[in-house]
């Protein structure tokens, strides 16, 4: 978590960093099945174009699903919005896909990493230890003035 709070900003490069993990996993293949085949010439001799990245660490793994929960508490159209966004997509690509303007999905996705970062902040708060005196039974005390 950064020091002084959830932005919008740290949101974004938290969800960019998800998307890009979420590249580099392995593909999912079925047990037993593999091609006859045979490799294409660029992979064989190790073209860079072709060759999947490194896989990502475990930590990097755990911010992802961190990131995956925070996408649930987006209506779908914003979840759509911000994951297509995260994954590098340009703005003139994105606007055909929602019929809305360049601005509009600027503003739609700004909204949806407020409302993130703002979950966020206040789970933080929550999250705090309170100074409040507790009795025995484990229950606050009013503090009359």
């Amino acid at each position: 978590m950064p020091e002084r709070g959830w932005t919008p900003q740290a949101v974004a490069e938290r969800l960019a960093e998800a998307a890009d993990v979420l590249d580099r996993l392995p593909e999912r293949r079925a047990p037993g099945l593999y091609s006859l085949w045979p490799l294409p010439p660029d992979v064989l001799n190790g073209d860079p174009a072709r060759t999947r990245p490194a896989a990502p660490a475990p930590a990097a793994i755990d911010r992802l699903d961190e990131v995956l929960v925070w996408l649930a508490w987006l209506e779908p159209e914003e979840r759509h919005l911000v994951w297509l966004r995260a994954e590098g997509l340009p703005w003139k690509r994105i606007t055909p896909r929602f019929a809305i303007g360049r601005t509009t999905a600027w503003q739609r996705w700004t909204i949806a990493l407020l409302k993130i970062a703002t979950r966020l902040n206040a789970t933080g708060e929550q999250n705090r230890p309170n100074n409040k005196p507790l009795n025995r039974s484990g229950r606050f005390v009013l503090q009359s003035r």
